[in-house]
């Protein structure tokens, strides 16, 4: 045992290379089976649309697979038309375009997490073709299996691919964010927000935010909502986003000769700035807004280093009226996003609907703008 003790970062850091070589294979693997999934998908489809295949086709090539291969799990007949749904999904002109687009963005982080290689291609249809397949890759079949049966647009897909491979995320992780809406809660926070904050990379805040994990007393206070979110780290955390670390809560600032304490600071470390959440739990006053203000122009001028950029500022309510934080936000000059929170959750088709109803605002606007 003393031996061991005495070798002991020794002998971490080969677990360490042990642990990494696993991840490394298992991602290797991930990427073979996948790829393997939408090249059969690809024959699949391609005889089946252009009539060469029909349904009893598929039936003995799965039976022909199945004697082959004994015990090879996911080449059954209905396994074979999910790698045929896999592929026309990703190949179809509804989930290319918006690609294409974004492949001819500077500084595309999708592009950049995936791989370099592509943006040396030189037309954007060689880059899709050859981008697709490295995109798909980069999560499991479980993953992929989860997307494409809870989601209908390909923006809706794109945003969920993206937030597997930036963030991680597990299968629970990712049944969790399809199931409490994040994409549609996601878009509806981005119209809601300062003019200095729009400035900042899209897809990192929401509107509400959902805590369904907690369980708050009936008539709970400011502080039982902050004890019970530090009790629940994790989950908060991830509901929050992966990118953010936790500082603590009622953090200390001195001004003047007062002390003052704010609610729960993080930090993100993309961002590279400070990020204070404020929890209210009535309705959103704009006075509300002077405090926070307050404390971000502490933060920045006490406690934030001179390479991090500015701090932020989240108000989380208990419901707002829109036009009130509209007019609120108007001039405010500093980073903040005033959001909703419920203790369970939505269900999808609201938050869908107030999705569809922005966009026909949105259309709406610009239709009025070009009279």
């Amino acid at each position: 045992m003393e031996a061991i003790k005495k070798h002991q970062d020794e002998f971490s850091e080969i677990l360490q290379l042990i642990e990494e070589a696993k991840d490394r294979t298992y991602r290797k693997v991930n990427e073979e089976l996948v790829m393997l999934y939408f090249k059969v998908g690809k024959i699949v489809a391609t005889k089946v649309s252009g009539g060469l295949w029909g349904e009893s086709t598929v039936d003995d090539l799965a039976g022909y697979l199945e004697n082959r291969y004994p015990g090879l799990k996911g080449f059954n007949r209905r396994g074979l038309y999910r790698m045929k749904q896999f592929y026309e999904t990703y190949t179809d002109p509804e989930f290319v375009s918006p690609l294409v687009t974004q492949l001819q963005m500077p500084n595309n982080e999708i592009v950049e997490i995936v791989s370099p290689l592509v943006t040396q291609l030189e037309t954007p249809d060689e880059k899709v073709m050859k981008f697709i397949p490295t995109l798909v890759s980069q999560i499991s079949w479980t993953h992929h299996l989860l997307i494409l049966s809870k989601t209908r647009s390909a923006e809706e897909k794109m945003f969920y691919i993206h937030q597997c491979i930036r963030e991680k995320l597990s299968k629970r992780e990712l049944e969790r964010q399809l199931n409490s809406a994040t994409f549609e809660r996601t878009i509806l926070a981005n119209q809601k927000i300062s003019p200095v904050v729009s400035q900042l990379p899209h897809n990192l805040f929401k509107d509400p935010y959902i805590f369904e994990f907690l369980d708050l007393p009936e008539g709970h206070t400011e502080k039982d909502l902050e004890k019970a979110l530090v009790k629940n780290l994790q989950k908060f955390i991830l509901e929050i986003g992966k990118g953010f670390t936790y500082m603590g809560s009622q953090f200390r600032m001195q001004v003047g000769n007062r002390d003052y304490y704010t609610d729960l600071l993080f930090y993100h470390r993309d961002l590279q700035c400070l990020v204070l959440f404020e929890l209210k739990i009535q309705e959103f006053e704009p006075e509300f807004l002077g405090k926070l203000n307050f404390y971000l122009e502490a933060l920045d001028r006490d406690v934030k280093r001179p390479h991090e950029k500015p701090s932020i500022g989240i108000l989380l309510c208990k419901g707002k009226d829109s036009e009130v934080v509209e007019y609120s936000l108007a001039r405010n000059p500093s980073p903040a996003l005033i959001a909703d929170f419920e203790t369970k959750l939505l269900p999808k088709e609201v938050l869908a609907r107030k999705l569809n109803q922005l966009f026909e605002q949105l259309s709406g606007l610009s239709e009025f703008g070009n009279e």
